[in-house]
């Protein structure tokens, strides 16, 4: 066996316990494989094993793996902080958007849309909170703004709301942070009950995020190791990276 099928085995076998334990049907927690920064060949790898979701945090970096990968029939999503002069790009690539997280955003990305044909399926991202410095890093919208910009996304015809993104804060257990995503969503629901995804949980906290209701989970280093990190533009060479917390 692989260490690519151990771990993608040993990470389903983690939702599965944890969607039994919360009384959930495991088919209701879909895993989405963070692919920053490892190579086309180890999506290559992953995806022959039946993974078929693969997320990115950098849109250069989704363009080329997509291009790359294109006779592969893999989904790809955009997890991290999206520049608007890179959101028609992204858009284009056919990938889901994860990182709304305001409302500068929504033009380009609707436009995409509507010229298109083809709605772009948008997640918006809640800030849960976390120490001065973390928030710029990880993104999203203050739970009190989320009501509105998922509004705004809902009446934007070329955008297709699917719920809510986040990422629990370092400084606090990843439970109460979920329990926030958990009532902005129910918010959320109220006006747009179609809205059902939830985005949230990585390779640490996946078991809270699914018994707070995570549709999603995104998991990279439980099952591609510890991060790589580019070397240059074109070829990623794998690395330690002990200061980063885990996709």
């Amino acid at each position: 066996m692989s260490s690519f099928e151990e771990n993608l085995r040993a990470v389903r076998a983690r939702i599965d316990a944890a969607a039994r334990a919360a009384g959930r049907d495991p088919g209701t927690v879909a895993l989405l494989a963070v692919s920053k920064t490892w190579p086309a060949d180890a999506v290559r790898s992953l995806a022959a094993l039946g993974q078929a979701d693969f997320g990115e945090n950098r849109a250069q970096e989704l363009l080329a793996k997509a291009a790359e990968l294109h006779d592969l029939p893999l989904r790809w999503h955009f997890i991290g902080q999206l520049q608007r002069n890179k959101a028609a790009a992204v858009a284009r690539s056919g990938a889901v958007v994860h990182s709304l997280d305001r409302a500068a955003l929504i033009a380009p990305l609707d436009r995409v849309g509507e010229e298109s044909g083809r709605p772009v399926a948008v997640f918006v991202q809640v800030d849960l909170g976390g120490p001065e410095g973390d928030l710029a890093a990880r993104g999203g919208a203050r739970p009190d703004e989320v009501p509105a910009l998922a509004d705004a996304v809902a009446d934007a015809p070329g955008l297709e709301l699917r719920g809510l993104m986040a990422v629990a804060p370092r400084d606090e257990e990843p439970g109460p942070a979920f329990a926030r995503l958990v009532a902005v969503a129910e918010r959320v629901r109220a006006d747009h009950p179609s809205a059902v995804d939830l985005s949230a949980g990585m390779s640490g906290d996946l078991e809270a995020a699914v018994e707070s209701g995570a549709t999603i989970v995104r998991v990279g280093t439980a099952l591609f190791g510890e991060r790589a990190l580019p070397s240059d533009q074109d070829r990623v060479t794998p690395v330690t990276r002990a200061s980063r917390a885990p996709s």
